[in-house]
């Protein structure tokens, strides 16, 4: 295993999540004096690995089809069409 590799990928996603909608959801659940928090917890971890999984699989089948140069563009594309979206909905 290449734990560098795994470092950036851990700090990326971490930081990614920081303050996110699903980071907000899960506070709002735990938040309820009723739900166990290791309920909610297990429930948001599966979940996360679950979306991981589909992203690696994903990953995996489009870099068989398309270059890695072309998939950067790509996602340099969408993340500021995104942007671009997000302010104008503002």
């Amino acid at each position: 295993m290449d734990y560098k590799i795994l470092l950036m990928i851990f700090a990326t996603v971490f930081i990614a999540e920081l303050g996110d909608k699903t980071q907000l959801a899960t506070l709002l659940f735990a938040a309820d004096k009723e739900v166990n928090k290791w309920t909610v917890f297990v429930g948001a971890s599966l979940a996360l690995i679950a979306t991981s999984a589909i992203g690696v699989l994903a990953g995996s089948f489009i870099s068989d089809h398309i270059s890695a140069k072309h998939l950067h563009y790509i996602a340099g594309v969408g993340f500021i069409l995104i942007g671009g979206w997000t302010l104008i909905k503002a």
